[in-house]
């Protein structure tokens, strides 16, 4: 029988080593979590350490991220390889895998990145779903796993945690667990400072199923997670818990969260806690216990091996999983090119999707009318988890988080849909999918003035810039609806970052007719006039290639060479060599056309060029309207050309 408590306190002592060793560290989480966390281990756990990507391993997600050395030290003692003791050696070093916060990867067993409280248990509600999506269309056989999530206060305090608590009840998502760390201590001292709540009845209220456990007691723990395992509904397991416990001088105390360690704090800690070993040694009983915890998973996952390769399925799933696209799914994206907005043709791509890709998820924040991505898409709900079409409500800062929770896990492919001037509730996480690197899709509609007389509130001219700043974040703002077909095409075949795209509720003049070539991969390209010999040059984004183009057609009439250049994804076109940038940039004046900020143009603009665009926020007024009235218009695209050719 395995010595659980010993297996807890080779965490603490591993946590503690790795952190006076760093200099710096939060020793909280790992000391006072560590029962929880070898009882999950030791009893409930479905994972092999030898393949740590096996697809049907319960994923564990770290929320309250300030506390990694809890998931190191777990992964090392559980024989995860790439977490040696040297690697726990290396903690918050340069390229170590054990970093200040988590950092997702995911063969070395480090699911998610997390650290922005909230994200972690957000992101835990996207797996969750993606797990009972799964499960639906390729059977319990294969898909049998669950989800398990380190909690903190932070976490629950934070106004996506509520939104997560809430969603979650909904759907019942009853493979769900949060692993609540209810210490009462936060970075400023007692919570009692900043909340007086009764947290678990927040649970409880959204039909959540809730124990309140001592988190110390192991049998106690192991008895609500075998219930937690057996409720139909989404559990908490309140762990009542003492911070950095096991270190005399800190635990219980604020400075249990990350007051710096001292050689004393480790010694008093092993007198305390009757450990006698040395800095980084566990000894081999306790290292066995830990190894032959997760053998059940090893074979566990021999006989899913033995079931797959059984399965009529096989090679579907297999596809699902691998994230490889169906062989000839292009055929079934649509290809007119008529007047209408960009929301509109993105919503025909996403209909199309729903059986060409049928592995693609939609979450929407409430908009299912005016984004129009539902369609012929069944919802996903308590009841019919075959169901493509989330229904997120109003929650677009927990939609953003599931959409890189879906992602992380492997087998869908998120799709995010809400309006551009809901973006920055989604910003954290968005940010984190371009860090992580997943491939998640963000549908963004009423992408500027054009979305008329709902006013500045919802005319977010300043958003396009602000995520151009993200790295590894692809910026779409197509031009009509071969662009935006060809803006999906590019998001879908990217497999290492996310995609955006700020699509017009306005009509979209139908600027290109040839679809042999997928012009938008370069980013920017010449639409119309010469390459070479030109007057001028006028570069566009979104419904402004359209106003362009109608200037082009009376500069042209005017007897000046004018090219025009639709410049549909920066990220794009800054990634191509410097010789196709100058082909297509050219040398004659510039003008840039977008009902945005200028911000960010100074890369394509010179000095000397010339910019139409916004200055400040929208107005409430009709769309044309306010295009006249912000001076974005063809006359005066046409004079400021006139302008610079003079000159």
């Amino acid at each position: 029988m395995a010595d659980v408590q010993k297996m807890a306190d080779a965490i603490r002592f591993l946590a503690i080593d790795a952190i006076l060793n760093a200099g710096e560290g939060h020793q909280g989480v790992p000391l006072g979590m560590a029962e929880i966390a070898a009882t999950l281990y030791a009893r409930h756990l479905k994972a092999d350490p030898t393949d740590p990507l096996w697809p049907d391993r319960d994923r564990v997600l770290l929320s309250n991220g300030h506390g990694s050395m809890l998931l190191y030290a777990l992964l090392h003692l559980s024989g995860y390889e790439k977490v040696s003791l040297d690697a726990l050696k290396s903690f918050r070093q340069l390229h170590s895998v054990c970093a200040g916060h988590p950092e997702i990867e995911q063969d070395a067993g480090i699911e998610i990145t997390s650290g922005l409280l909230g994200q972690g248990i957000a992101c835990a509600v996207g797996m969750a779903v993606a797990e009972e999506r799964l499960a639906a269309r390729f059977g319990r056989e294969l898909v049998d796993h669950r989800t398990w999530a380190f909690v903190g206060d932070g976490c629950l305090q934070e106004g996506m945690g509520q939104e997560a608590i809430s969603l979650a009840g909904h759907l019942q998502l009853g493979r769900l667990t949060f692993l609540w760390d209810d210490n009462q201590i936060t970075d400023d001292g007692d919570t009692a400072l900043s909340i007086s709540e009764d947290v678990p009845a927040r649970f409880r209220a959204a039909q959540w199923h809730v124990i309140e456990v001592d988190g110390h007691d192991i049998d106690a723990l192991d008895a609500a997670m075998a219930k937690a395992k057996a409720d139909p509904r989404p559990s908490l397991l309140a762990c009542r818990t003492t911070i950095a416990r096991g270190i005399p001088r800190l635990q219980g105390k604020r400075g249990g969260h990350s007051a710096p360690l001292t050689a004393q704090d480790a010694e008093d800690a092993r007198s305390d806690r009757d450990w006698p070993y040395p800095a980084f040694q566990v000894p081999q009983p306790v290292y066995r216990d830990w190894r032959n915890a997760l053998a059940s998973g090893t074979q566990a996952h021999a006989g899913w091996s033995a079931r797959l390769a059984a399965n009529p399925d096989a090679a579907e799933y297999t596809r699902w999983i691998s994230g490889t696209l169906l062989d000839g799914w292009t055929d079934a994206l649509p290809r007119t090119n008529a007047p209408r907005p960009t929301i509109q043709s993105s919503g025909d791509v996403c209909d199309a999707l729903a059986e060409a890709l049928p592995e693609t998820i939609v979450l929407c924040a409430d908009l299912e009318a005016p984004t129009n991505h539902k369609r012929s898409r069944a919802a996903f709900t308590p009841n019919s988890r075959a169901g493509t079409y989330v229904h997120c409500g109003v929650r677009e800062h927990l939609m953003g988080a599931m959409t890189c929770g879906i992602a992380a896990h492997g087998g869908l492919r998120p799709i995010n849909v809400t309006y551009l001037a809901f973006a920055d509730y989604e910003r954290p996480a968005m940010r984190m999918a371009a860090l992580m690197g997943l491939p998640a899709i963000f549908v963004f509609s009423h992408d500027s003035i054009g979305t008329g007389s709902n006013g500045p509130t919802h005319q977010p001219v300043e958003t396009l810039a602000a995520y151009r700043a993200i790295p590894n974040m692809r910026v779409f703002r197509p031009a009509d609806a071969v662009e935006t077909v060809e803006a999906w095409q590019i998001a879908l075949e990217t497999r290492t970052g996310p995609s955006m795209f700020a699509l017009s509720r306005q009509d979209a003049d139908p600027v290109r007719r040839d679809t042999s070539k997928i012009l938008s991969r370069k980013g920017a390209y010449v639409l119309a006039g010469p390459e070479t010999d030109r007057d001028v040059t006028l570069i566009a984004t979104g419904t402004e290639v359209g106003l362009a183009m109608r200037a082009w057609t009376t500069l042209e009439a005017r007897g000046l060479r004018t090219t025009v250049v639709s410049m549909p994804c920066w990220e794009l076109f800054e990634g191509q060599n410097a010789d196709y940038q100058a082909q297509v940039l050219g040398t004659a004046p510039r003008i840039a056309v977008e009902a945005a900020l200028k911000f960010g143009w100074e890369r394509w603009l010179r000095p000397q060029d010339r910019f139409i665009g916004m200055t400040g926020f929208g107005a409430s007024a009709k769309g044309p309207e306010l295009y006249a009235h912000f001076g974005i218009t063809e006359a005066a695209i046409v004079d400021a050309a006139t302008e610079l050719v003079d000159h």
